[in-house]
């Protein structure tokens, strides 16, 4: 049959031509710098040190949300001169990261594991506490002083902390492994790691569904 020629606006045909320009731009620059950005966090486990941690960690019901408030976790805190929590995991997360005088990023490349997309404005990053501070007071961090809930939610030590893309951050919202999962699945096997180590080392509890969870997970890892 006849294929009926599309006709374009002129308002349609700058949108296109933008983003097309957009689009090489963006390709140009990942080839001048080489790989894509990867978010970082340190203290990830191995295979092994992983699936040691997620056997001794506490299974247990999981708590109520009551009296649960993120202000009861202060963040981001300052962490050296003017730059906070956030824009210190912007740029060690980041590539050719360019801040102001503030420590606010102006410009730089983010590479999100989570879904795989590469996003050039800070503004479309977020940083997502793996272990969700709302997850964290239902398995025991609502016991917890508040600097110490303050601790966790800007704890740079341990892999809690990663830039990823906003949406996908806020899809995940509050949820365990047992509801959410990084929709790029070859991520899986880190995220169990990072959870896992996470909950261990902050002595939090888990549920048999997301142990369940975190096992066909770290099942995944490359042996």
């Amino acid at each position: 049959m006849p294929i009926t020629p599309v006709t374009l606006t002129p308002r349609a045909w700058r949108r296109a031509a933008a983003i097309t320009v957009a689009a090489l731009a963006g390709a140009v620059l990942a080839a001048v710098n080489g790989q894509p950005a990867s978010a970082t966090p340190p203290g990830i486990p191995s295979q092994a040190t992983a699936q040691s941690q997620l056997n001794a960690l506490t299974v247990a019901a999981q708590g109520s949300m009551s009296g649960y408030s993120r202000d009861l976790f202060p963040h981001w805190i300052t962490i050296t001169g003017t730059c906070n929590t956030r824009e210190q995991v912007l740029k060690r997360d980041g590539s050719s990261v360019v801040v102001s005088s503030s420590c606010a990023a102006t410009s730089g490349r983010w590479y999100s594991p989570y879904d795989g997309a590469t996003w050039y404005a800070a503004s479309d990053v977020d940083i997502d506490h793996v272990v969700p501070l709302a997850e964290a007071w239902r398995s025991g961090a609502n016991s917890w002083t508040t600097s110490r809930r303050q601790s966790f939610a800007n704890d740079l030590t341990r892999p809690q902390l990663i830039a990823v893309t906003d949406n996908v951050n806020q899809a995940k919202g509050d949820q365990d492994p047992s509801t959410w999962q990084p929709p790029l699945t070859s991520y899986r096997c880190t995220y169990s790691k990072m959870w896992i180590t996470v909950k261990y080392n902050w002595g939090l509890t888990l549920q048999s569904s997301e142990k369940s969870a975190l096992q066909s997970m770290l099942n995944t890892c490359a042996s």
